[in-house]
């Protein structure tokens, strides 16, 4: 379903998404046949998010959507809750209580052959600490999500990599493999040039097309998809019921996943 609606999943997404909440996915069935389907991703004790909101085709418009949310809400009650919608449905989520706090613009790069190999050379960010990672993470991501990153960074075809000093993490970035080329993300950086190593280390040996979602407010991050020629393709809209979490988008040059945030 999420490939139909042109999200272009990565191939192994499944597993490192269950790991985050066993608990957060719900589906409607009529004579078992899903209809609809809702992930409602719980993170530590106070933050979730909402994703794969899909109703079938032909099954739209009569109420089974509006039931599956509401059994994710449930799941949530009490959490700051995000989700990134397609500005088309940015309204319908307001009206739940939802408000836009910026924009997620997707880019893509057709070609990886121009790409030039990076200044320095990342590590695997595989060989490090596990708390090494979490430690980064958590100005960038609302609550500690250990289970989820173990999972996203062991699934097959996936290259993790870090640039590090001595025994500190001035960012890392992981590619997947989807059902069109791969994704990017997370590409968490210091600064625009760390950002650049890793996305150049990354686009080798991959012919491309190479995907990056890129908050709108990082400015450097949508130049540096420009200086490889990357392309807008598409954009989404995050927003908060709740107090927006406090987050260093500066350093967010590539969302880890839309799906859950």
């Amino acid at each position: 379903w999420a490939a139909s609606e042109g999200w272009n999943p990565g191939l192994h997404d499944a597993d490192a998404f269950l790991a985050a909440d066993p608990d957060g996915f719900f589906v409607s069935t009529i004579d078992r046949r899903p209809v609809a389907t809702l992930s409602a991703v719980r993170y530590g004790e106070g933050f979730g998010f909402l994703g794969l909101y899909i109703t079938a085709p032909d099954m739209r418009g009569r109420g089974y959507g509006v039931a599956v949310w509401g059994a994710g809400r449930a799941h949530l009650e009490g959490r700051i809750v995000g989700l990134d919608a397609v500005p088309e449905q940015e309204h319908t989520y307001a009206r739940d209580g939802f408000v836009t706090d910026h924009r997620t613009t997707r880019h893509v790069l057709t070609s990886t052959d121009s790409v030039p190999a990076p200044r320095r050379r990342p590590v695997d960010a595989r060989d490090l600490p596990l708390q090494s990672l979490l430690a980064y993470d958590q100005h960038l991501f609302p609550e500690e999500r250990s289970a989820f990153l173990t999972a996203w960074t062991t699934m097959p075809g996936v290259a993790c990599l870090a640039v590090i000093d001595g025994d500190q993490v001035l960012g890392w970035a992981a590619r997947r493999p989807c059902l069109q080329g791969h994704k990017v993300g997370p590409l968490f950086a210091n600064d625009p040039e760390i950002a650049n190593d890793l996305l150049c280390s990354l686009a080798q040996g991959v012919p491309g097309p190479l995907y990056l979602d890129i908050p709108d407010p990082n400015v450097t991050g949508r130049a540096l998809a420009a200086r490889h020629g990357m392309t807008p393709v598409f954009s989404t809209v995050r927003m908060y019921d709740g107090p927006p979490p406090v987050l260093d988008l500066e350093r967010i040059f590539g969302v880890t996943s839309l799906e859950l945030g």
